[in-house]
């Protein structure tokens, strides 16, 4: 049975075998200078973060971008200073992040952040708001209130509300605009 080998255009076996060589060679370099380093990498983030699953994470992170970027870097004698770099870097910004999370999750679970429950009162005031919105909805023109209601509560587009209702497009404008002014009217 033969072998069935799919080449691009514009290019011939004798490319694609050379390209896998080259990157067989890249590959097994990489795994050299790796192994001289990775560790290094490992330890990199640990010192930033002082947290060893923190750490580990961006070590791998930082292996995995550099990997990725092998090929295109040029000075390979500097490849123990080009991992620590990147490993420092993303070590740092995931600090940043870590921070920046914690600070946000003190802030919304300090009592006095936290929305006080609603009283009677207001449970009160915001049922008859409510009842009042939806008299005065019902108050309207239907045409008014099928903008309205389009728009503002489905959450249509003006463009899919004229579509959907096959009007123009300054046609939905006037009717929504007058929708409102006659809500705001009807809610003093």
């Amino acid at each position: 049975m033969q072998e069935l080998v799919l080449i691009q255009p514009g290019r011939t076996a004798e490319t694609d075998l050379q390209r896998g060589a080259t990157e067989a060679v890249l590959r097994r370099e990489f795994e050299e200078r790796l192994a001289e380093c990775g560790p290094l990498a490992f330890r990199v983030a640990r010192s930033v973060l002082r947290n060893t699953a923190d750490a580990e994470d961006v070590a791998q992170d930082a292996i995995l971008r550099a990997y990725r970027r092998f090929n295109k870097f040029r000075d390979r004698g500097r490849f123990k200073a080009w991992l620590v770099r990147i490993t420092f870097r993303l070590a740092l910004d995931c600090a940043k992040s870590s921070h920046r999370r914690q600070h946000r999750e003190t802030l919304w679970s300090r009592p006095e952040r936290q929305p006080a429950p609603p009283t009677a009162e207001d449970l009160a005031a915001a049922n008859q708001f409510r009842s009042r919105l939806d008299r005065a909805v019902d108050e309207l023109l239907e045409k008014q209130r099928l903008v309205l209601l389009l728009s503002a509560i489905e959450g249509h587009t003006l463009e899919e509300v004229a579509a959907l209702l096959n009007i123009p497009m300054g046609t939905v404008k006037s009717r929504l605009f007058f929708a409102r002014k006659q809500l705001a009217e009807k809610l003093r």
